[in-house]
């Protein structure tokens, strides 16, 4: 799959962790390997780069600037390569954004800012903002769990006025408001919670920027596909069956539980950053546990 009008992104994107060597350095050459598993075995159409789930709280920027040109270095001639951008100063995120550019991103994900919570206006201009720092199109995050501000859907009316504002990760399932975004604005929408990719296929999402595609991106792939073809049924089986990975994965943050599995599997992923603590032993023999009830063949 490529990008389209309906799916700017692809459809298949894996908001990719950041591995680290064992001494706490960030491992380019294990991003590498990463990335090309991710696009040639696990068929992720796109991959997000610096996002939550690549620890973007504690890496600096000039890492973030390093990494993105290993990534698209990597896998920049097949698959889209979406930048994290998003900080809770807009000044910062332009910058941020200015370099994702320079450095050859193919699209943005700027998420609400966080901590001091703006208000609804306050939003609209910070994404406004950042999208007018570069050519690129532009993906929001929407994720009140995390930044204790969700994007109101005149927000959204609103931001999808511009014009490289073009989707939203979507990760608090409102799929009422969310249909209704649909149905005003051109605003492609992807899912940013896992569990629900299935019910967010079935209100038009476009696909999934996931976490759990580091392990069965290609099966989300197929689940897609089916989904596209009239597969509804296969789409369900699908969905049933990799209930145990979405659980798994997220028993903790989905970052701590991806990369033991990707150790599991004899992937570059390596330590958390603190103040995330790595998955204890209990935490990983469990992993094992659901992975292996999810169809996920451990080496």
């Amino acid at each position: 799959m490529t990008a389209t009008p309906d799916a700017p992104f692809g459809r298949m994107l894996t908001a990719m962790v950041t591995p680290f060597t064992q001494d706490g350095e960030l491992d380019y050459a294990g991003a590498a390997r990463l990335a090309e598993y991710l696009v040639d075995d696990m068929r992720n159409d796109g991959l997000v780069i610096s996002g939550t789930t690549g620890e973007s709280p504690t890496t600096s920027d000039a890492e973030k600037d390093r990494l993105l040109r290993t990534v698209v270095e990597a896998v920049g001639d097949r698959a889209v390569v979406v930048a994290g951008v998003g900080t809770n100063d807009t000044a910062h995120s332009r910058e941020l954004a200015e370099q994702a550019e320079r450095v050859g991103a193919n699209g943005l994900l700027v998420v609400t800012p966080y901590y001091n919570k703006p208000p609804q206006s306050g939003l609209a201009a910070h994404f406004a903002s950042v999208a007018d720092a570069t050519g690129l199109p532009v993906m929001l995050y929407d994720i009140p769990g995390r930044t204790g501000t969700p994007i109101a859907l005149d927000t959204l009316v609103k931001v999808a006025e511009h014009p490289r504002i073009v989707a939203v990760k979507d990760a608090k399932a409102d799929f009422g408001a969310a249909s209704w975004a649909m149905a005003r604005t051109g605003l492609v929408f992807y899912s940013g919670d896992d569990m629900v990719n299935l019910p967010w296929l079935s209100i038009g999402a476009a696909g999934f920027v996931s976490v759990c595609g580091h392990v069965v991106g290609d099966r989300l792939h197929d689940m897609i596909d089916a989904y596209l073809t009239g597969q509804v049924g296969v789409t369900r089986e699908l969905h049933q069956a990799l209930l145990p990975v979405y659980t798994g994965l997220f028993r903790s943050q989905g970052v701590i539980m991806t990369k033991a599995a990707l150790t599991l599997l004899g992937l570059p992923g390596g330590p958390v950053r603190p103040p995330l603590p790595n998955a204890t032993p209990a935490e990983i023999e469990q992993l094992k546990e659901d992975l292996a009830a999810g169809g996920v063949k451990l080496r």
